[in-house]
């Protein structure tokens, strides 16, 4: 994950002092959903264009919050459905949901493609087990039957006895924020709503009713 110098706990008490700095506040909120939640507070939903025109949504993971454009990064095979669809339509939205700390976040940007020299690096970081599987399925497509997805991973192993490169099918993306909405629940479902707005200079931000 990004780092932030300033980083703060805003589980308690109201947003509004917090309208100028929405990297401050995504990065508050990450640290309390990974306090509240190790497991799994980096999963999100990733919602894109169908290639009919129709929502699509599947959840994905955060990988790391570039700071400096405020871009949420994650990884999937580019042959995948979403894969397509982001190439057709380069735009996404993502929503996390921490339901033990009551929070809500909604992000949406335009998306793009990784460098290979990015995701070289994050796909070696991954287990053995992870990059063999990235060669061994040929994402969305349909198969046959389990088996014939197992005989293809013995395969795969067969072929990178030592070290696993990366697939070319495989990379990372970088969704850049244009606008960001922190939810906050509250008693008698009078929830607090924050939308924050990319501008030319900096960011402008709005309250919603809930």
């Amino acid at each position: 994950m990004g780092q932030y110098e300033d980083r703060k706990d805003y589980a308690k008490g109201s947003l509004d002092g917090h309208l100028d700095n929405p990297t401050a506040l995504l990065f508050g909120w990450l640290d309390a959903a990974k306090a509240a939640d190790p497991q799994d507070y980096n999963a999100m939903t990733l919602s894109t264009r169908g290639l009919d025109g129709n929502p699509e949504a599947r959840i994905v993971l955060l990988r790391e919050v570039e700071e400096a454009s405020l871009s949420l990064v994650f990884y999937t095979n580019y042959a995948s459905a979403k894969g397509e669809e982001l190439l057709a339509h380069p735009h996404a939205a993502v929503t996390f949901f921490w339901r033990d700390i009551e929070r809500q976040l909604r992000v949406r940007g335009s998306v793009a493609r990784l460098s290979s020299e990015e995701s070289d690096r994050y796909f070696a970081s991954r287990p053995r087990a992870s990059q063999i599987g990235a060669w061994t399925s040929n994402q969305s497509a349909t198969i046959l039957n389990r088996e014939a997805l197992e005989v293809r991973r013995k395969a795969m192993e067969a072929q990178f006895p030592n070290e696993v490169s990366r697939p070319p099918h495989w990379g990372g993306y970088r969704l850049r924020a244009e606008s960001i909405e922190f939810w906050q629940g509250r008693p008698g479902r009078l929830h607090d709503r924050i939308l924050f707005n990319r501008q030319e200079e900096g960011w402008a931000s709005v309250r919603l009713q809930p």
